[in-house]
């Protein structure tokens, strides 16, 4: 019994490894560690719970994980469908198909293209792709924005485009010499007429308007009525671009967007800057508002927040949306952050300086909070080692009823170590993508903790996987 006791918990501590990995890592470069590493170990982790915890690594897509691990599970699920039962496949493929209904339709379409090349074609990829095409809402849209990905798709599935206007757009493109569909029409005039470009999606505007040498600044100005919230937000610092409705963003989205700001802009606009994040932080917190007592917050803003080229300040940006979600969360009045530079203005933080966390955890200790929440890569430096200490010594002799609940959240992937990186065996750590998902993941978290069994952690998947395929046969 003690045996099979220690399996479980040994299976428990993998499953939230494998979790936190799939939250954080997107194969991308670090600030401590390359892209090479990043995909090498996401691959081990990948091959180790399919194989050993199949069930549970399917289970892993009704979690709040990133889009990049999501297509590495269908991916893998797909291209090892002779591992599994008859039973496994009828729930893998719900948990597949509602998976692929809430990823952004170009990395379904990446993923149809990788599974093309790995020579994935069976009966059951072929039906579950093509009931996804066929829950697309506008397939002229697909064929003219994801015009390649969509040609591959139709052959890799054996979708019926035929003698349609369709079938000819994507197949016989010179075949009509017009379109029913505007858009589709719209995509034949824009090679030789100008006006025509401004009915097209954005990103394949733009390619027509570097065809016909359309100024930039011209360009977006006119563009701007079919732009999205993001192509926005990417273009927002070019000249002519349509300016940025800060209500419409998410709250990590929006905390990136600050962040691109300079320090003088950020000062001039702090009102409006702060009520936007206020505002969206309300809106991440929902029901829970208010409910979470006194917290207090160490939040990492030294200089390895700064991130990557590819994930530029990405890991600061966690931390300035998880110090407005908390002051929600928290009680009226009831919240204070520390950040490790030892600055007091949020809006105004930068990577700056060592990682003080040892001291910064002292200081949000004395508060006496309900809560304490460190959002941090987890490389205590400023002395190396005493923020595990500190906490070691906080459990074991001032808070061994555990009157204060303690949780990490790390925005950063450690490939060296497989997990994310932690600050002492006595705190629950979770990895942390976006600041919206930190309700969830403190739940994940106390599972890391060992305050709850792996049994309950496997009823916690179930419900989870019931909930997000709820609906599906």
């Amino acid at each position: 019994m003690a045996q099979e006791s220690r399996a479980d918990l040994v299976a428990a501590e993998d499953v939230l490894l494998f979790v936190n990995a799939a939250v954080t890592a997107t194969g991308q470069r670090e600030f401590r560690s390359g892209a090479a590493e990043q995909r090498l170990s996401l691959e081990f982790l990948h091959a180790y719970v399919r194989v050993n915890y199949r069930r549970v690594y399917a289970a892993v897509l009704a979690l709040d994980i990133n889009d990049h691990n999501a297509a590495l599970i269908v991916r893998h699920l797909l291209e090892s469908a002779g591992e599994a039962s008859a039973e496994d496949k009828r729930v893998e493929g719900r948990l597949i198909a509602a998976r692929l209904a809430v990823l952004p339709p170009q990395r379904v379409y990446r993923l149809l293209r990788a599974l093309r090349t790995a020579k994935v074609n069976n009966r059951r990829t072929r039906a579950i792709f093509r009931d996804w095409l066929a829950a697309r809402p506008d397939p002229a849209f697909d064929a003219v924005k994801y015009r390649a990905g969509l040609k591959s798709a139709a052959r890799h599935a054996h979708l019926p485009y035929g003698e349609d206007e369709l079938g000819d757009f994507l197949f016989r493109p010179g075949r009509r010499a017009r379109y029913e569909h505007p858009l589709l029409d719209a995509h034949r005039r824009a090679h030789y007429e100008q006006a025509a470009l401004y009915e097209l999606p954005f990103t394949v505007a733009e390619g027509f308007a570097a065809r016909h040498g359309v100024a930039r600044a011209v360009f977006l100005d006119r563009i701007a009525p079919r732009t999205t919230r993001l192509e926005r937000l990417r273009t927002q610092a070019q000249p002519g671009a349509a300016a940025v409705d800060l209500a419409t963003l998410g709250l990590t989205r929006l905390a990136l967007f600050v962040l691109s700001l300079g320090i003088d802009e950020r000062a001039t606009r702090r009102a409006e800057l702060t009520g936007a994040l206020r505002a969206a932080a309300a809106r991440a917190a929902g029901p829970h508002a208010r409910t979470w007592g006194r917290v207090s917050a160490v939040l990492d803003d030294s200089y390895s927040s700064s991130g990557s080229g590819e994930k530029r300040r990405r890991p600061l940006a966690v931390a300035l949306a998880c110090h407005f979600l908390l002051e929600a969360l928290a009680g009226a009045g009831a919240y204070r952050g520390r950040w490790t530079s030892g600055g007091t203005d949020a809006l105004l933080v930068r990577p700056q300086g060592a990682t003080p966390l040892g001291s910064r955890l002292l200081d949000a200790l004395e508060d006496g909070p309900d809560r304490l929440v460190v959002v941090s890569d987890g490389w205590d430096n400023a002395p190396p080692g005493l923020a595990g200490e500190v906490l070691r010594v906080w459990r074991a002799r001032l808070d061994p009823d555990r009157r204060t609940r303690v949780v990490h959240l790390n925005p950063v992937y450690d490939a060296d170590g497989f997990d994310v990186r932690r600050l002492a065996p006595s705190v629950p750590t979770a990895g942390i993508r976006d600041a919206e998902d930190l309700p969830a993941l403190v739940e994940i978290a106390e599972f890391a903790e060992g305050r709850t069994s792996p049994a309950e952690l496997s009823a916690y998947l179930d419900r989870r996987t019931a909930d997000f395929t709820k609906g599906r046969r």
